[in-house]
């Protein structure tokens, strides 16, 4: 079975440009030790005002957004080590594709980082998007993040779909697991992925814990032997 992780995040006003420039590896993250695994990125359905300039629109949802409102929400999901980099990247556009499709504004990378338990590649893809959906209407920057008027949507922001229920939750995870084992049949691939969880599989065992890569160089030799056995 083919590793499977899905997980969502939100980010809050004054973190989209920062978490932005972090997934495609640009400004402070750039040519800096430890992140030079991006293997793609792009983004999509930006407004005329930040076309081709993904930073400015993010660097405009942390100054105009509400004060309590996201700024972003985030979809985090592992990549199947066995596809090949233009598979990989496919497979993310696909599920793009099928989850934002024309409606939001968004930014995507792929990072390739050695896995620091098993070694190996770690790929991974990180989906960012603005929970303000796209109506075709013109607005500037001010009014883009604006709360949504629905007698008059021109006099007001763009209305808000935050997909934030536990049930849009799992439909996500879901979706992710099947388009994931479409594409590794499609290449001719046996491994699967599987979105319930441990309990709901018939597995009897503990979740993992993420530990991350300066925890796990911390292991003795027989504690990573142990977590390596537990898979």
């Amino acid at each position: 079975m083919a590793s499977y992780h899905c997980s969502v995040k939100v980010g809050g006003k004054g973190k989209a440009s920062g978490h932005a420039a972090y997934i495609a590896r640009e400004g402070y993250y750039a040519d800096r030790t430890g992140y030079e695994d991006l293997e793609a990125t792009g983004y999509g359905n930006l407004p005329a005002w930040a076309e081709d300039e993904p930073a400015l629109f993010w660097s405009a949802a942390d100054r105009y957004e509400r004060a309590n409102g996201a700024t972003y929400r985030e979809i985090e999901i592992a990549l199947p080590r066995e596809l090949n980099p233009a598979q990989r990247e496919e497979l993310v556009l696909d599920f793009i594709r099928q989850e934002i499709g024309t409606r939001h504004a968004h930014q995507w990378a792929i990072h390739n980082p050695g896995a620091a338990l098993a070694g190996g590649e770690q790929p991974h893809a990180h989906l960012m998007y603005s929970e303000r959906t796209v109506d075709g209407i013109d607005r500037d920057p001010d009014q883009y993040f604006k709360r949504y008027n629905a007698r008059h949507p021109d006099l007001g922001g763009c209305r808000k779909d935050s997909a934030g229920t536990e049930e849009r939750l799992l439909e996500t995870r879901q979706r992710w697991a099947e388009v994931q084992n479409a594409h590794l049949q499609q290449h001719g691939h046996a491994a699967w992925v599987d979105h319930r969880s441990l309990a709901a599989q018939g597995i009897d065992r503990e979740p993992e814990q993420h530990l991350g890569g300066r925890r796990v160089r911390q292991l003795e030799p027989e504690q990573r032997e142990a977590l390596l056995e537990r898979r």
